[in-house]
């Protein structure tokens, strides 16, 4: 099924500011909404890190963004958020390559309705993936981003959610964040985005908005320079569609009648590149084509952080639990 049309995206990036002079972390960048933000932030004259898992894909995204920017600064660190030892080789190249710190990361990447599975690390592979990992890479290269705040006036973690922190719950568990992975509801699909397969993603997309609450709470308790963002692309045509029809999460037809009403990859990144560009988004804000479920395409809007998991019990459950995963304390 062929991509929809790009509607808002070229509007919207005129609108942009420049970003020379900033140093951009992007995780997960060799399709959908982190190949689109990599190229927008360096035609916008960024310093642009790529953090992906070794593969040709990586290579190939990588090739066509230097042809794209052949006077850019880009750099490749390999990255396989299904390893924490994975994460701090990366983190530490990161910092090798970046003496003047870190203005914008962007933890973007993400894995859905993928089966019952343990990392190496023993924790759920969405889980590991689409959070925990990004907990620690973010952990890791805080000094950094703190640097840049410092000598520039601010620095941002930008994560990317996605409507499914809504469905099928709205309630945080502590056993999606433990060792529990290949133990948490088998391989079902379900009907309407409601098996086993996606309450482990909604768990995982759950827990990069209440990242983002528990970490803005702790930012404006310190006084610290650093924002920190959270956006979703409503209903992006990407490959995680394609691999989630793959792995068995979808199926093929309904997969290909439910993204009629979809967006393209280009729309869908307006809600991630607002948070690493705009001049004006504030800690604490979330953007994407609206707060509620039927939110599904449309230009990025500024909305608040909801009370679902902007709540102290869910904010500390959070920072605890993925705290303990990383095997280390994680203090702003």
């Amino acid at each position: 099924m062929p991509s929809p049309a790009t509607k808002h995206f070229p509007e919207f990036k005129a609108s942009l500011p420049s970003m020379r002079d900033k140093t951009v972390v992007i995780t997960g960048t060799t399709s959908g909404t982190g190949r689109v933000a990599a190229h927008t932030v360096a035609d916008l004259g960024a310093k642009v890190l790529l953090l992906n898992r070794p593969s040709k894909r990586a290579e190939a995204s990588l090739a066509a963004l230097t042809a794209a920017f052949p006077s850019a600064q880009i750099h490749a660190v390999d990255c396989d958020l299904q390893s924490f030892a994975s994460v701090e080789k990366a983190a530490a190249q990161v910092a090798e390559l970046c003496p003047e710190g870190v203005h914008v990361l962007c933890n973007n990447a993400g894995v859905m309705a993928l089966e019952d599975q343990a990392t190496g690390d023993g924790y759920d592979v969405q889980m590991q993936t689409n959070h925990l990992s990004h907990f620690l890479l973010t952990r890791e290269l805080w000094p950094l981003l703190v640097r840049a705040a410092d000598s520039s006036g601010e620095a941002r973690v930008a994560n990317h959610s996605s409507s499914a922190r809504m469905a099928p719950g709205k309630k945080l568990k502590a056993s999606y964040l433990e060792k529990n992975g290949g133990n948490l509801g088998g391989n079902g699909s379900g009907l309407v985005f409601n098996g086993a397969r996606w309450v482990r993603y909604n768990q995982s997309k759950l827990a990069n908005a209440a990242f983002t609450a528990a970490l803005h709470h702790r930012i404006q308790a310190s006084g610290s320079k650093v924002k920190a963002l959270v956006a979703h692309p409503g209903l992006a045509r990407t490959e995680l569609q394609e691999t989630s029809v793959k792995k068995g999460g979808m199926g093929r037809m309904f997969t290909n009648v439910f993204m009629r009403i979809s967006q393209s990859a280009e729309d869908g990144a307006m809600g991630i590149i607002s948070c690493m560009c705009l001049p004006d988004a504030t800690s604490g804000q979330f953007y994407g084509p609206g707060p509620g479920m039927m939110a599904v395409k449309g230009p990025a809007i500024a909305f608040a952080l909801e009370g679902f998991y902007d709540n102290e019990e869910t904010r500390e459950l959070l920072w605890e639990r993925s705290s303990a995963a990383i095997g280390r304390d994680f203090e702003i």
